[in-house]
């Protein structure tokens, strides 16, 4: 996979698996705009941490669920870059509780930032990518939307929703050359799921076949299959990297 002269957006790209990703495609040769919502010190110090791959990255500082931020990031791109080849879709957030009990700010703040602004980034790419006839999608769902797990009504909407739209969104774009298609991690080993407490995390382990949560650089090559020419056939479609959690 080689992604030499690329030029990737990757939402939530400073941090967790979004970090990750960033991480793999720099190291393959391509430009990556990184995005992230608010932390300026975590950003900057994740691309010192990079050495020279950090000549590579761009940082841009927004919120994906912002349709004013949104267009304006999209116009800066098409006058800086020739043309961006990959979106990846990853900026996400949790805000657990039941939903009986959960508070309807928890359910928006999820829905807006992980679906809401998954719809706005792809609307963007697409009028870019529909100009050069080519491009690839990558929503960063999760097997949470396949799954369903106890405490994550909003999370799990989001992903679904994610699922569903690059689903229709494939069939819409295929004949301008732009593949879409879903990555559905498992239990990734992220700050994400630092918060859980040590019980459960013994038992969402005692139910992966591989019996360990995955890295980051596990899923980066689940995206970058995707993203690469040898994957050109492959549109509407989800790929699970769980170790064998399967939905």
């Amino acid at each position: 996979m080689n992604f030499k002269d690329q030029n990737i957006v990757i939402t939530g790209g400073t941090r967790g698996i979004g970090a990750g990703i960033a991480k793999g495609f720099l190291e393959k040769g391509a430009h990556v705009i990184a995005t992230y919502a608010g932390n300026d010190e975590r950003a900057q110090g994740f691309k010192a941490g990079l050495g020279e791959l950090g000549e590579r990255l761009t940082l841009r500082k927004f919120d994906v669920a912002n349709s004013e931020a949104v267009k304006a990031f999209w116009h800066s791109m098409s006058e800086d870059f020739e043309q961006i080849h990959v979106l990846v879709n990853n900026a996400g957030i949790r805000m657990d509780g039941i939903l009986a009990s959960l508070d309807e700010n928890a359910w928006d703040r999820v829905m807006d930032t992980n679906l809401k602004g998954t719809y706005l980034m792809s609307q963007g790419a697409v009028l870019n990518m529909m100009q050069k006839r080519f491009g690839r999608i990558i929503n960063m769902s999760s097997i949470g939307g396949v799954l369903g797990l106890p405490g994550q009504s909003n999370y799990a909407a989001s992903k679904a929703g994610q699922i569903a739209l690059a689903k229709t969104l494939s069939k819409e774009v295929g004949k301008r050359g732009i593949t879409v298609n879903c990555v559905l991690p498992g239990f990734i080993e992220t700050e994400l799921i630092a918060d859980l407490p040590e019980e459960q995390v013994k038992e969402y382990k005692s139910q992966v076949p591989l019996k360990r949560f995955g890295k980051t650089s596990e899923v980066a090559h689940a995206v970058m299959f995707l993203a690469s020419e040898e994957a050109a056939y492959i549109t509407g479609s989800t790929l699970e990297v769980t170790g064998g959690l399967n939905g």
